[in-house]
């Protein structure tokens, strides 16, 4: 099976799933409601929040290429680089949005580069990430209780691991349990060595401060697409309020490991809109779930079209796993 088809099948159960997830709080607030409700929305705010969506993707893009000139990596030219970045978006449902790993196989394919050597960007874009949108909880949560809660837990997932990546001495003892477990583990024990000291280099002090910076405004903008989406239904939740909602429900969905948060960032989402936010319960439905789509799915086809254009300019990208000949020692 290709690897295309496999990113394929992975979206579309997610999608079935999103279906059922979407459908359910349709059916719950009733359907003709949701219909009223759609009906009076201004859609110009729709492309607005969609608009700020893809900035979001361009500054993530720019911590992508910060990431690769510390890693050393050249020879990759920008129009590639961009699409092989926002190619990554294809597999954004996958839990913890680790399947944007995808994009190092597609560096590979394209230019070479050992995927174990820009696999470790994922997860520094992960730390760095959650770091930004637990700065946007602490500053949406002024002046009401209640979010410094998902503040320092965001903030101790972060410590904890920029605490086992520090410690070279703990990173190589886990390591060394993995290389001893059976089967494929012990094969991916000599890769484990060499990402960790991508990562490592990657999450030092002088290369966590642009980066962060990056993620701070990224994210931002994502949560100013749902104020503009709230606008759109003729809302006047505050900026703050907003940044607030869609901060910790995106860091209550990353926490738990399901795809793209799905059930999770819908319900925490929802749920503070109308009991923070004072939103009626069919309004808060329909503006999470336009707001969902403006930044989840919204992504998703991004990657889609970006990985069609990426394969025009590669014809051999992705042929099939065994094609593609990457060897798990690459």
């Amino acid at each position: 099976m290709s690897a295309r088809n496999t990113a394929l099948q992975r979206v579309l159960v997610a999608m079935l799933l999103a279906v059922a997830v979407y459908g359910g709080f349709a059916v719950w607030r009733g359907v003709g409601k949701m219909g009223d409700e759609l009906a009076r929305f201004q859609w110009w705010a729709f492309a607005a929040a969609c608009a700020l969506a893809f900035g979001n993707y361009i500054v993530r893009y720019f911590k992508w290429e910060f990431y690769l000139a510390r890693l050393g990596i050249q020879g990759v030219p920008k129009r590639d680089s961009l699409l092989t970045f926002l190619s990554g978006f294809v597999l954004t449902v996958t839990p913890g949005k680790v399947g944007e790993v995808f994009k190092s196989i597609v560096l590979f394919e394209t230019h070479g580069v050992p995927v174990a050597r820009t696999a470790p960007i994922v997860v520094a874009e992960r730390v760095t990430d959650v770091i930004g949108v637990v700065v946007l909880i602490v500053v949406g949560s002024l002046g009401f209780s209640g979010g410094l809660f998902w503040a320092g837990l965001g903030a101790a997932a972060v410590v904890t691991l920029l605490v086992v990546v520090s410690s070279r001495g703990l990173s190589v003892a886990i390591i060394g349990v993995v290389e001893k477990l059976p089967g494929p583990f012990r094969r991916i024990g000599p890769k484990l060595h060499e990402a960790y000291d991508s990562l490592a280099m990657l999450v030092k002090p002088s290369n966590l401060v642009v980066p962060t910076v990056l993620s701070i405004v990224a994210w931002a903008l994502e949560c100013t697409a749902l104020w503009v989406i709230l606008r759109g239904f003729a809302q006047d939740a505050s900026l703050g309020l907003s940044t607030f909602f869609y901060a910790t429900s995106t860091l209550a969905g990353a926490l738990v490991p399901v795809p793209g948060g799905l059930g999770v960032t819908e319900t925490f989402l929802q749920g503070q809109l109308q009991e923070l936010g004072h939103v009626g319960a069919t309004t808060a439905t329909a503006a999470m779930i336009l707001v969902r789509f403006a930044t989840l799915w919204f992504a998703v086809l991004v990657g889609f079209v970006s990985l069609s254009l990426l394969k025009r300019r590669h014809p051999g990208l992705l042929a099939s796993t065994e094609d593609a000949k990457i060897p798990a020692a690459t």
